[in-house]
């Protein structure tokens, strides 16, 4: 077999209708995949985000009591972008999400109000590849999601989700991990791409926070350049990546 036909993506499967997208941060989804939800949403699906925190240690210069709503506020209007609508918050805390059973069970009961067939999160590893080390907050809150998909489905490891009218749901048929190093599965990202980047420009006082570069030119080539470089995976059109885990 040659390299070329082992690193193809394969298209993301397209037979579902209602998709849970789980995440730490503000922007998470925007650095992420926003392009494949814009995609998404144009096809009639429905999307909505659950969001760990609300971001509030993310920017040095601001204290956390004015950032979370600020960020709140950036998160709400970026999701509108791209179709979303609801968009959800857990309220852990930013930058220390402890991985566990209470994290589990406020994803779980998300996946079980939503009932969605798909799950999308964040990379759950420890790194991006090579040396570029993850944080500990995507990390937790991507391995709980993919824990929380199978969790959702069974009315005895968390009972008192029953007791509060969610019932069990089992229909997730996949977890789809957006910025995996390992990626097996990829979105078309040329339909959404200018949404993506608008929808990350309003997150513009993080952007502001985070760079000195001018905040539009910043987005549109970062994400050019990560869809252009998953679309030489992808027969060349520009790409969003996801390791796909079935269920």
């Amino acid at each position: 077999m040659t390299e070329s036909k082992i690193t193809q993506l394969q298209p993301l499967p397209g037979d579902w209708q209602r998709a849970l997208a789980v995440v730490a941060h503000p922007d998470d989804l925007e650095y992420g995949c926003s392009a494949a939800v814009a995609a998404w949403t144009d096809a009639g699906r429905e999307v909505a985000y659950v969001l760990a925190t609300r971001g509030e240690a993310g920017i040095d210069t601001l204290d956390p009591a004015v950032c979370g709503p600020l960020r709140e506020r950036e998160q709400r209007a970026s999701a509108a972008v791209v179709g979303v609508g609801t968009v959800e918050f857990l309220d852990h805390r930013d930058g220390v999400i402890e991985y566990g059973t209470a994290l589990r069970r406020d994803i779980a009961a998300a996946i079980r109000r939503h009932r969605p067939e798909l799950v999308v999160t964040l990379n759950h590893r420890d790194t991006w590849g090579g040396v570029a080390w993850n944080t500990p907050d995507h990390v937790a809150v991507g391995r709980a999601t993919l824990d929380a998909a199978a969790d959702a489905g069974n009315r005895w490891i968390f009972p008192e989700l029953v007791e509060q009218g969610l019932e069990p749901w089992n229909g997730v048929r996949w977890v789809a991990v957006a910025g995996s190093s390992s990626p097996t599965h990829a979105v078309d990202a040329a339909p959404g791409l200018d949404r993506a980047v608008r929808s990350l420009l309003e997150h513009r006082t993080y952007i502001e926070a985070l760079t000195d570069q001018d905040p539009e030119a910043y987005v549109r080539d970062f994400l050019t350049e990560t869809t252009t470089a998953t679309g030489k995976r992808f027969g060349g059109t520009p790409a969003v990546a996801f390791e796909v885990f079935g269920r």
